[in-house]
């Protein structure tokens, strides 16, 4: 960010000074151009699947830590996932509605996620995880840039 702030400064002086009114042109195709090789939009097209665990009352904290690990595995198992994250809610917001933990499964194109929902390994983990789970929720999406 602030290379591209100090890039502008130089720019707009260059302008100021010496009146080129093409070189800001330029500079913004430049920067576009870094954008692209710094990989600012690599996972457009990509399809997302994001989901919200409301865990039941009781359940032990050693158990929520098993379903989460067991969560980030599949990721081993099931070869179209490509990319996985998982955090606790941190929201001052407080507007959850109760979700405790989200996680965000990356696929290449919505055939992954179509292939990874009915597969042995998923469902081993949602038989494992239906017992503890008080609510969920599911967000399917394709990225865009």
């Amino acid at each position: 960010m602030k290379k591209s702030v100090n890039k502008y400064l130089v720019l707009w002086a260059a302008v100021v000074f010496t009146g080129l009114s093409s070189v800001t042109t330029m500079t913004l195709a430049d920067d576009s151009s870094d954008a692209k090789q710094k990989g600012s939009n690599s996972h457009v097209g990509h399809f997302r699947h994001v989901v919200f665990f409301a865990f039941k009352e009781g359940t032990s904290r050693a158990k929520v830590d098993e379903i989460v690990k067991a969560f980030g595995a599949l990721k081993a198992e099931i070869p179209s996932i490509i990319d996985y994250e998982w955090g606790n809610n941190e929201s001052v917001e407080k507007l959850n509605e109760g979700f405790t933990h989200s996680f965000l499964v990356t696929f290449k194109d919505k055939a992954g996620l179509e292939a990874y929902l009915p597969s042995e390994a998923h469902q081993a983990f949602v038989k494992n995880l239906k017992p503890h789970l008080q609510k969920v929720m599911v967000f399917d999406y394709t990225a865009k840039g």
